[in-house]
């Protein structure tokens, strides 16, 4: 089994609101976050992710920015971190996120039209923000060359099949009884 689904299956699981979700360093930097899962996380991004002619990698605040930082590193494809804050800088653009367990507004900087963009991000749960972030690049006349998420916890609404959108992931999870299991360890896409 690889260490992403292997550190899963250990992942604690709290409840907030009536939504079960899962404390695992990938998603939320907790217990710690190992270099190897880091590398083969990497790894398997580079391998699943259409790279061809990329300008720009794409990733959500918070918990997209080591990942993306990583793969970014490794492909040597400059990184563009969709913030929480306004920073009122010429371009940027405001889109509302809504996730399962919250409501805010995030900014796009330096993404332009014909700006061929990769986008990443930790977790694929409800879908809010990447359908928020996806319908916001194509807004700007980005073409979304790939988009990737490294967990998916099925089970739930997924606002991205809404869309007409898809996001490739590295493995599918669910939370069952107060566990998490594996439902594929290769993802989608």
């Amino acid at each position: 089994m690889d260490k992403l689904s292997e550190s899963l299956l250990d992942a604690p699981i709290i409840e907030k609101d009536g939504y079960h979700y899962f404390v695992h360093p990938v998603s939320d930097g907790v217990p710690m976050l190992e270099p190897a899962l880091m590398r083969e996380i990497v790894v398997r991004i580079v391998r699943k992710a259409d790279l061809t002619d990329v300008d720009k990698i794409i990733a959500p605040e918070a918990m997209g920015i080591h990942i993306s930082t990583a793969v970014s590193l490794a492909t040597d494809i400059p990184l563009v971190v969709v913030r929480k804050r306004e920073y009122g800088l010429e371009g940027e653009v405001p889109i509302s996120q809504v996730t399962g367990y919250s409501e805010n507004e995030m900014y796009i900087n330096r993404v332009s039209d014909g700006d061929r963009v990769l986008v990443l991000d930790d977790v694929l749960s409800t879908g809010g923000t990447l359908s928020a972030l996806l319908t916001a690049l194509e807004g700007l006349g980005a073409e979304v060359a790939d988009t990737v998420a490294v967990i998916k916890k099925v089970g739930g609404e997924n606002k991205v099949e809404e869309t007409s959108f898809d996001v490739k992931t590295l493995v599918n999870v669910d939370v069952i009884d107060g566990e998490v299991v594996i439902e594929d360890t290769e993802g989608d896409g």
